[in-house]
């Protein structure tokens, strides 16, 4: 990798544990996937990183996912099967070293913790801008008191208005068909992968949350696949919601799967 392309790389690793902890704080759940979206939207690929490669996956996203595993490695990351989590020592890490620079050398270099950095309960605190000083006021002179008629009258207050109706759930225009084509369509039952147009790869839609959904048990192994409206290969949508984008990727570890597709953002959640 070029300079600039591992320092982009450690960026995103950086990012990566920064987002799981920001996680553990706010009590989100995130998956894997949505881990790497997020350190890529934070820093976006260059021209070079942006490049597909053979398997359709752009240059950048096959190198974070690599280079992954030196977080793994050093323990501040764990993959399992329910997703990636970020143990003490990750969440002791964001802290030991927040500077990209010094995070990347420890990484790099398998540097310790230091014994007396404790686990962050709570995010940074951000320094608060000072207030600038506003004049004292003079005060005004006091009016005098008005006739009780009129005292009355000021004190007479309108009956609050009825609440206004809640507004009803927007809903979007939605596919008439929503597939999970990929290879492992057979296994679905389906007469061959990479087909949409089979019932087997059909998902079944939510209107009350406006969700497309698809559970299937799958044996253990690596899986890529696209999602494909209306039982066609017409509209599509890959990695990151790109239309006629990059394979999406499952690596399994084998049993129930459960993928949901918002048509809105495009976005798919593994869990």
């Amino acid at each position: 990798m070029g300079a600039s392309t591992a320092e982009n790389t450690n960026l995103r690793l950086k990012a990566v544990l920064d987002i799981l902890a920001e996680s553990v704080w706010s009590g989100d759940t995130l998956n894997a996937g949505e881990v790497l979206a997020e350190a890529t939207v934070r820093v976006p690929f260059d021209a070079h990183e942006a490049e597909l490669l053979s398997g359709g996956i752009p240059r950048g996203h096959k190198n974070l996912t690599s280079a992954s595993a030196k977080l793994v490695k050093a323990g501040w990351l764990v993959k399992g099967r329910s997703g990636w989590t970020i143990p003490e020592d990750g969440l002791r890490a964001t802290v030991a070293f927040p500077d990209v620079s010094a995070f990347a050398e420890a990484l790099d270099a398998g540097t310790p913790i230091p014994d007396d950095v404790a686990v962050p309960t709570a995010p940074p605190a951000k320094p608060k801008a000072k207030k600038a000083t506003a004049p004292k006021k003079t005060a005004a002179p006091k009016k005098a008191a008005a006739p009780k008629a009129e005292a009355a009258k000021k004190t007479t207050r309108k009956a609050p208005a009825k609440a206004a109706a809640a507004p009803a759930v927007e809903t979007l225009p939605q596919p008439e068909a929503v597939a999970i084509a990929g290879d492992f369509n057979k296994l679905l039952g389906a007469a061959e992968d990479w087909a949409p147009q089979y019932d087997e790869a059909q998902m079944e839609f939510n209107p009350l949350v406006q969700l497309w959904s698809l559970t299937a048990e799958l044996p253990a192994g690596f899986y890529t696949y696209k999602i494909a409206l209306n039982r066609s290969w017409e509209e599509n949508y890959g990695a990151f919601g790109a239309r006629d984008g990059a394979n999406h990727e499952l690596n399994h570890d084998g049993g129930p799967v459960t993928i949901t597709y918002n048509h809105a953002t495009r976005d798919i959640v593994v869990s």
